[in-house]
């Protein structure tokens, strides 16, 4: 069984600079995604309503990703990656709950939830991770640190997006809506335990990039399927959805690195910052600087210290 205890710590990518300094790499890329997102919606044409043509926006670009995964590592070794006989269980297993799964859930809920609650639910997803990995997959122990510092998170987390829209929050939900967006944090959160599972014995860069295209293709394939199609091909759509290939190509790789060298609570806690640079690339990109002020910064103050608490060890 893969325990904190048997990690190596001796590697680079487990000191305490390189988790924290990649982390904040990864989630400025996925912070930046939102924005992009947003003008990738208006360079196609896609509806917020629709929800088919969302998800092959989301194949696409995540088949984007394997690909450039797959043909970088590829050229850097100087042979094709693919995986053995014995890897396409965990590339499924993967593509199945980081991509197909975990995004048609995230979609179908956002078309029936309150972007606020939303963006809480999703925030959040951290502790689902802390909770699946000591709980379930059982790779880790439950600390008091991990737990107080994953619920200093999740306040961080509730005042960054109840800034200013406060009187837009309410407690009802539903189960396509809310219960769906916290089934994709349930399915993210089982692909991080995988991850961590997996790449002790593979390659994680090679799987990083076949369950991106293998997953992004077949969600391709599920929306066009169920009617979804897109409009408008030009020079700047194009260009989004190569950038926003990009940013999960490179983030989700580093992180797979990362977990396989590192507990996974010490790996995700680093998401309490996305929506911390969300805010901030919405503010530079769009123009929607009204949420980046003092609330935003005692929010930031919060996440950091969740940070410090669940990374903190007895010497």
């Amino acid at each position: 069984m893969i325990t904190e205890e048997n990690l190596n710590k001796k590697h680079p990518m487990s000191t305490f600079a390189a988790v924290a300094g990649i982390s904040c790499i990864i989630c400025a890329l996925w912070g930046s995604a939102p924005t992009f997102i947003k003008m990738g919606y208006e360079f196609f044409n896609i509806s917020s309503k629709n929800t088919m043509d969302i998800l092959l926006f989301a194949g696409i670009r995540f088949a984007i990703a394997g690909l450039m995964v797959i043909i970088f590592y590829s050229f850097v070794n100087r042979e094709f990656i693919h995986p053995e006989k014995g890897s396409w269980k965990a590339v499924i297993a993967l593509s199945l709950s980081q991509t197909v799964v975990q995004y048609i859930f995230l979609y179908l809920g956002v078309a029936n939830a309150s972007g606020t609650k939303t963006s809480i639910l999703s925030g959040s997803s951290s502790v689902l991770s802390v909770l699946m990995t000591c709980l379930v997959f059982r790779q880790e122990k439950l600390t008091g640190n991990k737990l107080i510092g994953s619920i200093i998170g999740i306040i961080g987390i509730i005042m960054v997006n109840l800034n200013g829209s406060a009187d837009e929050f309410t407690l009802d939900m539903s189960l396509t809506g809310e219960g769906f967006v916290l089934l994709a944090g349930v399915s993210g959160a089982v692909s991080s335990s995988l991850i961590r599972k997996f790449s002790q014995g593979q390659n994680p860069v090679m799987l990083s990039g076949w369950q991106f295209f293998v997953g992004g293709t077949g969600l391709s394939l599920i929306a066009l399927v169920c009617g979804g199609s897109l409009d408008g091909f030009t020079f700047r759509g194009v260009g989004i959805l190569v950038y926003l290939g990009m940013v999960s190509a490179v983030a989700y790789t580093l992180r797979s690195v990362l977990l396989k060298y590192n507990p996974v609570s010490k790996v995700t806690v680093y998401n309490f910052l996305i929506p911390v640079f969300g805010v901030i690339m919405a503010a530079v990109f769009l123009g929607e600087r009204d949420a980046f002020n003092i609330i935003t910064f005692a929010a930031m103050v919060l996440i950091c210290i969740s940070i410090g608490i669940v990374n903190y060890t007895k010497k």
